[in-house]
């Protein structure tokens, strides 16, 4: 099911916070996240190996680092 995968956003403006990926699995999960910010973007990259992956761990989460705003 699409949202059950989490993005945990680290540094940057958005730093700390969790948003829904809209993916089925991880195989979907991308390395990028350009998010709208102002008026520009910001680019958080993928920051390491998913987290909870296991059927009765919680939400999968997958780490990603602030990059650069556009």
């Amino acid at each position: 099911m699409a949202g059950n995968i989490l993005g945990r956003l680290g540094g940057g403006p958005l730093d700390g916070q969790i948003i829904p990926l809209q993916v089925d699995d991880l195989a979907h999960v991308d390395e990028e996240l350009v998010l709208p910010w102002d008026t520009g973007h910001l680019v958080y990259r993928r920051a390491g190996a998913p987290e909870n992956t296991g059927e009765h761990d919680g939400p999968t989460t997958v780490p990603y680092q602030f990059d650069t705003q556009m």
